[in-house]
């Protein structure tokens, strides 16, 4: 295979605010695989929280070039668990790797991926658009500017309840809410019950991840349904949330790609849990590649084009929260001139 690194450094339409930091441009690193004729497309993401940049990420994906370059590939699945090996310590490098292994893998059979799969994309959950923390007026006009019938409200400020208060008062759509661990136990189990008088759905990771006996008090107690993020990173991390979360947010750019999200969802399903794919604000390369999980899920937060004021590429299009794929082999994405 031949390998082709693209990094890039897109700017946001605003500045993204959570609970622990701002920033107004994403770096992202796209991986392209060729082998036959054929290209694949993989994406990762920068992300301070997790220590990665993109001089790190492709420094540990082309310290193993010659492997990759001398790899044929047969099966995605096959050559992530030999590529696993190298990269164990940057799952982040492995994700790129392994979506540009599916989108060839799937063009190789001249299939969209899901076909690959063989799944039902008739009843698809539409993907929610996320109001980052800003002055309660500021999310407002973000809110108003973009109506949407799902919207994930970032949170993690002393203003929380009056936030998700003033907002209702402008839509009626479903609200989520994304504390990014920024509560602790009683204040989670309070912001519960008043939001769901406000029409909230679910609360994403509320709490610390260190915080496991914290979250076994609030899963038995809260309101609200919770659903483990930054508590569930890789695949060990699925049984460790069983007791503590409702369901599970996986990361494809955290747990390293395509391949180990597709044996995460089965184990939450095995325990009861609800299971949502979301987003590293990923362009459309990474995102068309979530979009072919889409019959796997309860819920879905793949809104990073949208957040986005420049793309790496086309692909799949996103109209009022429903998800249009491209009419093309393998995830659809197309990379833009580079």
């Amino acid at each position: 295979m031949k390998l082709t690194l693209y990094p890039f450094e897109l700017k946001f339409r605003h500045t993204f605010t959570i609970s622990r930091k701002s920033k107004d441009v994403q770096p992202l690193l796209v991986v392209e695989l060729q082998q036959g004729g054929l290209s694949g497309l993989g994406e990762t993401a920068d992300n301070s929280y997790y220590n990665m940049t993109v001089p790190r990420l492709m420094e540990a994906i082309n310290a193993h070039r010659p492997f990759i370059e001398n790899y044929a590939l047969t099966t995605p699945e096959a050559f992530w668990q030999d590529v696993y090996p190298l990269l164990q310590d940057n799952m982040f490098a492995l994700c790129a790797l392994d979506l540009a292994a599916w989108d060839l893998y799937a063009k190789q059979q001249n299939k969209k991926l899901y076909e690959v799969w063989g799944l039902d994309i008739s009843h698809n959950p539409l993907t929610d658009y996320t109001i980052g923390i800003d002055t309660i007026g500021n999310m407002v006009k973000k809110l108003q500017e973009f109506p949407w019938p799902i919207y994930k409200i970032k949170l993690g400020t002393q203003e929380d309840i009056a936030i998700i208060t003033e907002l209702r008062k402008h839509t009626s759509a479903v609200f989520r809410v994304d504390a990014n661990c920024a509560w602790g136990v009683e204040e989670t189990l309070r912001n519960a019950a008043a939001m769901k008088e406000l029409g909230v759905e679910f609360i994403e990771q509320p709490m610390p991840a260190a915080d496991g006996d914290g979250m076994k008090v609030v899963f038995e107690k809260s309101a609200l349904p919770v659903i483990a993020d930054e508590s569930c990173i890789v695949e060990q991390d699925v049984a460790r949330c069983r007791g503590h979360f409702h369901g599970i947010n996986i990361k494809l750019t955290k747990c390293g790609g395509i391949t180990p999200a597709l044996r995460m969802i089965k184990e939450a399903r095995q325990y009861g849990m609800k299971v949502m794919t979301g987003s590293m604000n990923e362009s459309t390369v990474g995102t068309s590649a979530v979009a072919h999980l889409l019959p796997l899920l309860d819920y879905v937060d793949m809104d990073g084009p949208l957040l986005l004021a420049e793309d790496t590429a086309d692909g799949i299009r996103i109209e009022n929260g429903h998800i249009l794929y491209a009419d093309r082999p393998g995830v659809g994405a197309a990379l833009k001139q580079y």
